[in-house]
């Protein structure tokens, strides 16, 4: 199937306006300075005794969180912000150290799933990597533990762990869950919705795309466009390039989005320079359309090498329209072109 902090309230002194000053003779002055020495050594010992006494008893004590409680609050952070939280004190570094040993796993995971690192990809390590590190309350290792499961065809055990990092908070636990869920058979749709929507809301690209498909195609909720566009639109916004295909359709048509060719040739460059073949053909034919043939024929090109075959037709016609020249440099940026990155 990819922090901030909260203000500190703190005891703020209240400071009064200072009167005006007559010009000082020297018994006043030496009075005056009497006065403020006395002053300094009854206000500092008396906010001292005062910050002790706040200090006690006041202030919330966040280092004597129950473990489950930092465990259910930490299982979702990445090894950075897991690494942070362990140098606030040694109780949490003693409570979190479970989850620092689960990033170890997710991390052999990987590279056994994927064959990265030095080693043979092996689909059966990296399970049992994944699942130590789930074992150990890391929710991006349930995740991955129930892609795997998923695509062994084992769909029920895929489910569970994708549910167990939903619970937890994981947005791509919830996404997986939600698309899962519409994939049963039969699908759940109303809890496949709800999955999607926490996603979606937390930031989840992908699951602001799906969640868009389903207004937008009406299968499980009653079709609505501007809905369907403001999801797309969100997940353009978050960098998934499908979702910046559909955004580019949305602006041409004027079907959920104010009609704009503008945002819509905006977008479907977007989405070519970050390796969609249609939105590559799209905008190909658009920069045919005023003529800028050699910047036409790369992108035609592009969509070609990834399997749009009606974009070789249209390739060929302008380029019998250019120059040997024009035609080599054309090939040339085509060849070392490089898409941008972005999230499918």
């Amino acid at each position: 199937m990819k922090q901030k902090t909260w203000p500190y309230k703190s005891c703020s002194h209240q400071f009064t306006g200072l009167p005006f000053i007559n010009k000082p003779n020297k018994k006043s002055t030496k009075d005056r300075q009497t006065r403020q020495l006395n002053f300094t050594s009854k206000s500092s010992s008396s906010s001292s005794s005062s910050f002790l006494s706040s200090s006690k008893c006041k202030e919330p004590d966040f280092s004597s969180l129950p473990y489950d409680v930092l465990a259910r609050i930490a299982s979702s952070f990445s090894l950075p912000n897991l690494q942070s939280a362990s140098l606030v004190c040694r109780g949490w570094r003693d409570a979190l150290r479970p989850l620092r040993e689960a990033m170890l796993f997710l991390k052999w995971g990987k590279r056994f799933k994927h064959g990265r690192g030095g080693v043979k990809p092996n689909l059966k390590k990296a399970l049992d990597s994944f699942l130590k590190g789930a074992a150990r309350g890391s929710t991006m290792a349930m995740v991955d533990a129930g892609l795997i499961y998923w695509e062994m065809g084992k769909k029920e055990e895929g489910i569970a762990w994708y549910r167990k990092a939903a619970e937890l908070g994981n947005p791509a636990g919830q996404c997986n869950l939600g698309i899962s869920y519409l994939q049963a058979d039969p699908s759940n749709a109303k809890e496949a919705i709800d999955w999607l929507y926490q996603a979606s809301v937390a930031g989840s690209v992908r699951a602001q795309y799906q969640l868009a498909l389903c207004w937008h195609q009406g299968r499980v909720l009653h079709q609505n466009l501007q809905e369907a566009a403001r999801w797309y639109l969100r997940a353009a916004e978050g960098g998934y390039v499908r979702a910046m295909y559909n955004t580019s359709l949305c602006y041409a048509s004027g079907q959920g989005l104010v009609q704009s060719h503008r945002l819509a040739r905006k977008w479907m460059k977007k989405a070519a320079d970050r390796g969609h073949s249609k939105a590559q053909f799209e905008h190909g034919l658009g920069l045919f359309s005023v003529r800028e043939m050699m910047k036409a024929v790369v992108y035609l090109e592009l969509a070609t090498r990834a399997g749009e075959t009606a974009a070789a037709h249209v390739k060929d016609v302008i380029v019998q329209q250019l120059s040997a020249t024009s035609r080599d440099r054309a090939m040339h940026l085509a060849d070392n072109w490089c898409a941008l990155p972005s999230t499918r």
